[in-house]
């Protein structure tokens, strides 16, 4: 056996193992099994397999062909499920982050409300505490013009005897 026929037998083992061939090559695989000859029946049948070997080449190239299309074909679907696959992630995102948002945004009023009346009862003891300095200073300011007479009253005795001693 030459060993283009021979190699030609691996490929059309191959090709039938192959998950990708199809059922028009099987069949005229199974047709034509491998066979093995003699080497003086190889030399007589050599012209004549020629013929046919071109036409096993033809078919096998043409199936070869259609094998490469389908999976051209079945690459181009499964990119463009991939491709429909992101888009609905991505609608899907967009949907989670509406609604994230919406969420955010009413704890965000409920906090607020929650806060306000917070804010009201420290307003009310900052306004008392105010209220309270402000009475305080009031009086500090009272006791200090007292004070202030009571002094200019001292001032004026300790004149009135630094006078009076002199004399």
């Amino acid at each position: 056996m030459s060993n283009q026929e021979f190699q030609l037998q691996d490929t059309e083992q191959d090709k039938a193992d192959s998950p990708n061939f199809t059922n028009l090559e099987r069949s005229e695989l199974s047709d034509n099994p491998p066979r093995k000859e003699s080497p003086s029946t190889s030399l007589l049948n050599s012209n004549a397999n020629r013929g046919e070997s071109d036409r096993k080449f033809s078919n096998y190239f043409t199936a070869l062909d259609s094998t490469i299309e389908n999976l051209q074909e079945r690459t181009q679907q499964l990119i463009d499920k991939i491709n429909e696959n992101r888009k609905k992630d991505h609608a899907l995102m967009n949907n989670f982050r509406e609604s994230l948002l919406m969420k955010v945004s009413s704890l965000a009023e409920k906090l607020e409300e929650r806060m306000f009346p917070v804010y009201d009862h420290h307003n009310k003891l900052i306004q008392d505490k105010l209220q309270e300095l402000s009475d305080i200073m009031e009086r500090i300011r009272l006791i200090e013009a007292e004070l202030r007479q009571v002094c200019h009253t001292v001032e004026m005795l300790y004149k009135d005897l630094c006078v009076q001693s002199e004399l």
